[in-house]
């Protein structure tokens, strides 16, 4: 297997203004009492430092106004117990129910064992249609108003894999002969320059390979958004605008519920979906056969065969990252 390096273009037409278990014996244990809200945010003017805190304020403050008590309170996600999961799960569900006049379901999707996702491209087959951006909005709860998607498709001129010469806002029928289209979302690295820099640990990467944010934790400072070199994470700016009869019902905590004001959201690979073992809602949308998801440990997987038995590269393979989503071309 032999890659190849690329640079991301960094704008788009969405652009704008292990296993994470309450028990986990990897989890950093709550000091006595458990983590607040409250301890949260009193140690961001420490953790940041008095310049730093001061821009990631101005979000802060919104973000703490719309929230009610219990929301305020909450613990992190990896320090719920069973029950008081049970009782989040619950409130989260009245809560879409109050805002939306949608009746959902909201489970919590655990990591399966032996499994390790990745993603597989053909960029030969994609022709830039965009069905999986369409079907990203709609799957998970976008807002309508501004069409956001957690995927990008660029189009890209041939001969070159330079990225800024990518273009997200063409509208003409595709594909053009002298051009191929290249979709861009998280690439769920193993190296998440992201989780790194979040201060108040509300994103992390699990045991499948998934790198989750706890929505109800984001503070939205977006320091996360800056350091992806993929730009493949989104600000809510405003509360989403979804019409009841337009929701997803199937939902999951770390998922594709609505994620509220202020947070950052990223792709999570239908997590809802594909840890119950169904394929992700771009794939089964895209017409062309491009897309190829899977474990990867599984010696059998349809992504396994690519990864061992075509040319595949990832983009900005020097910075380390080490994706879990790979391109290739037919030979």
């Amino acid at each position: 297997m032999t890659a190849e390096s690329s640079t991301p273009n960094g704008g788009g037409p969405d652009s704008g203004p292990g296993a994470a278990s309450g028990n986990s014996a990897t989890s950093t244990p709550p000091p006595p009492g458990g983590i607040s809200r409250r301890t949260v945010v009193k140690g961001m003017g420490v953790t940041l430092g008095a310049a730093a805190f001061g821009i990631a304020a101005n979000p802060l403050k919104s973000f703490v106004e719309d929230l009610t008590f219990d929301e305020f309170i909450q613990r992190h996600y990896k320090e719920l117990t069973n029950d008081e999961l049970t009782a989040v799960l619950a409130r989260l569900k009245t809560e879409v129910k109050e805002d939306y006049g949608a009746d959902v379901e909201i489970k919590d999707h655990r990591p399966l064992k032996g499994v390790k996702f990745g993603y597989a491209i053909n960029l030969s087959l994609c022709n830039g249609n965009g069905k999986c951006v369409e079907a990203c909005h709609k799957e998970n709860n976008h807002d309508r108003a501004t069409n956001q998607s957690y995927i990008r498709v660029l189009e890209m001129p041939k001969g070159t894999m330079d990225m800024e010469k990518g273009n997200t806002t063409y509208n003409h029928a595709v594909p053009l002969k002298d051009k191929y289209y290249m979709p861009v979302q998280c690439l769920q690295c193993d190296n998440p320059p992201c989780v790194d820099v979040c201060p108040v640990q509300a994103t992390w990467k699990e045991a499948d390979g998934i790198v989750v944010v706890d929505y109800n934790w984001c503070i939205g400072c977006r320091y996360c958004e800056a350091a992806c070199p993929y730009h493949a994470r989104r600000f809510n700016w405003t509360t989403p605008e979804i019409p009841a009869d337009e929701m997803n019902p199937i939902q999951s905590y770390l998922a594709n519920r609505p994620r509220p004001k202020g947070t950052v959201e990223k792709c999570h690979f239908c997590l809802h979906k594909t840890r119950e073992g169904k394929a992700p809602a771009c794939m089964e949308a895209c017409p062309t056969g491009a897309r190829v998801f899977g474990n990867m440990l599984d010696p059998d997987s349809s992504v396994r065969w690519i990864l061992e038995n075509k040319r595949v590269f990832v983009l900005k393979e020097e910075l380390g990252t080490q994706p879990s989503l790979f391109y290739f071309f037919d030979e």
